[in-house]
């Protein structure tokens, strides 16, 4: 089975981050991942997006259509991407930005306040690991610990003193997005897989 997600908004608001923990995570629970990232020569400010592809068998095509979720940071990528999402699908929307709803009945739409909700974690830039922790808590593409892991391999190295306030906006996203799936971060079982890495850099 594959499931696609697409994360989208302004440059700087941690959009390749995002979706580089989200592969990073699969990968290490032994999944087939695809991570593509996609941004404007303006970078921070300008628009950007990830879209990470995970099966568990080959991965057919890196191009997705529909994706099965999507997460909108800011208005431009909510107007882009939320027809991108198919039916039965996620949408996972920044409410602090964007405002307007998309007026789909066919697809799950959890609005967050990301910006508020990564201010109160010590760092108001966290919006997209926020978002990312409210996704893995609705869906569970991947193990919390997993994606926590993620996080610790990919920030604890550079920036080691900014560890802390993305492990907490994960948490407080996680939170919200598993309000109606069962164990909190801290209480989810660990379980083992064989691991099996393709698609991502490390």
């Amino acid at each position: 089975m594959e499931r696609s997600v697409i994360f989208a908004g302004f440059g700087g608001q941690g959009i390749l981050f995002a979706g580089k923990v989200l592969a990073r995570a699969a990968m290490d629970e032994g999944l087939e991942v695809f991570w593509i990232p996609s941004y404007g020569p303006e970078m921070r400010g300008g628009t950007a997006s990830s879209t990470v592809i995970i099966g568990d068998g080959p991965i057919g095509s890196p191009i997705v259509d529909q994706a099965d979720a999507a997460v909108v940071l800011n208005p431009p990528s909510h107007a882009k991407y939320a027809s991108h999402v198919a039916p039965g699908g996620l949408l996972v929307v920044n409410e602090t930005l964007v405002l307007e709803p998309t007026g789909r009945t066919d697809i799950t739409e959890l609005r967050i306040p990301c910006t508020r909700l990564a201010r109160d974690a010590g760092d108001d830039s966290l919006v997209s690991v926020v978002a990312l922790g409210a996704l893995v808590g609705r869906l569970r593409l991947v193990r919390v610990e997993s994606a926590r892991q993620a996080i610790r391999d990919t920030v604890g190295m550079k920036r080691p003193q900014v560890l802390a306030a993305d492990l907490a906006a994960f948490a407080s996203g996680y939170r919200v997005g598993s309000r109606t799936h069962g164990p909190s971060p801290d209480q989810e079982i660990v379980r083992t897989r064989v691991h099996h890495r393709v698609g991502v850099p490390r």
